[in-house]
């Protein structure tokens, strides 16, 4: 899947049963912007964005987290400052009382300069983004994190190797994050396809083909250079794909 059509979230966005929407975000828009997005962050994201050590982090923390303000606030029919998180045991964000009530779930990864968000009614969901870069030591990786099955497969693909490595690293993160395990799960504990052109999916989940093949996996293209994917258990699914416009 590729091609994110640029769109404003504005009011009123309207997410249906069986449809899932799936936003990229550049995290390096003009300087009006980032004061723009900035202005609903609460205090204590404030604090967050200022113990970053350098102004890039600091400013892709302030537009990432006021985006995904903006795109909850127009989910839900608020404001942006008025929305509240409330997090997993692991540190997975969800929406706080009383907006969670509509069962909204979202999702929200990030790498170099853009940032993928995830939306969903009444499922939890995973998006990971990875930014397509040169890795000669991308077996020598794989070989710490990924399953055997999985390391076969790429020992045995041509040179270079680096997007079968991102198609497998991207679809074993969207997994862990839709169930709330973030890295803190064995990422050899169940493998996906990663060979470019094969359909994502997952092939065991913990030794369970049955398992695996209840998890719906979608391969995302949301700009030159990046790769991404999206990972939910079960169902028929609409995917549709905006890049953001504030």
């Amino acid at each position: 899947m590729s091609g994110f059509p640029p769109r404003s979230p504005g009011a009123g966005l309207e997410l249906r049963p069986g449809e899932i929407d799936v936003w990229s975000i550049r995290l390096d828009p003009s300087p009006e912007q980032v004061e723009r997005l900035g202005r609903c962050l609460a205090p204590e994201e404030w604090e967050r964005a200022n113990r970053f050590r350098f102004d890039k982090h600091r400013r892709q923390y302030v537009v990432g987290r006021g985006a995904l303000r903006t795109l909850l606030a127009a989910y839900t029919g608020t404001r942006p400052e008025r929305v509240g998180f409330s997090y997993g045991p692991r540190g997975k964000p969800f929406l706080a009382p009383p907006l969670d009530a509509g069962g909204l779930q979202f999702n929200l990864s990030n790498s170099d300069e853009l940032a993928l968000a995830g939306f969903v009614l009444g499922r939890e969901i995973g998006v990971d983004v990875e930014l397509l870069r040169q890795m000669p030591d991308c077996e020598q990786i794989s070989e710490r994190f990924f399953s055997e099955s999985e390391r076969q497969v790429l020992r045995g693909l041509p040179a270079p190797k680096e997007e079968a490595f991102f198609n497998c690293w991207t679809r074993k993160e969207a997994y862990l994050k839709a169930v709330g395990e973030g890295l803190a799960a064995p990422l050899d504990s169940f493998d996906v396809t990663l060979a470019p052109g094969e359909p994502p999916r997952m092939l065991t989940l913990e030794g369970d083909a049955e398992r695996a093949a209840r998890w719906v996996f979608r391969h995302l293209r949301p700009a030159d250079g990046y790769l991404g994917a999206l990972a939910i258990e079960g169902g028929e699914w609409e995917v549709r794909t905006w890049s953001f416009e504030e």
